[in-house]
């Protein structure tokens, strides 16, 4: 398990069980929404597991995602950007979304 501490002044963590998942340095944009609502992009995550790939249609349009949990508790964060079918969604391969109710902040 990959430990955040010292590397920036705030990591997220998963709410289920404190693994660090992500700097507050990768933060893209909060402006995204989930199952559970609120969402957060990312551009790097840390201390996950990628479950199989698969084509889902999104609010914006298809695209090849793999869900992510938590490596620790298997808590399900979110997805991982793939790949985007249309153009104007390129900017998310390879991005992270967690939601938002699944992780907390922590500062050091």
């Amino acid at each position: 398990m990959a430990d955040l501490g010292g590397e920036a002044s705030s990591s997220f963590r998963c709410r289920n069980c404190q693994t660090a998942i992500a700097l507050r340095s990768d933060l893209l944009s909060k402006s995204f929404k989930a199952k559970s609502g609120a969402a957060f992009m990312f551009s790097h995550a840390r201390n996950i597991i990628e479950g199989a790939k698969q084509d889902r249609q999104l609010m914006t349009g298809m695209f090849s995602i793999t869900n992510i949990y938590c490596s620790e508790c298997g808590l399900e964060l979110g997805w991982k950007y793939i790949r985007a079918y249309q153009p104007s969604q390129k900017y998310k391969e390879g991005n992270f979304i967690i939601e938002k109710a699944k992780i907390f902040k922590q500062y050091y």
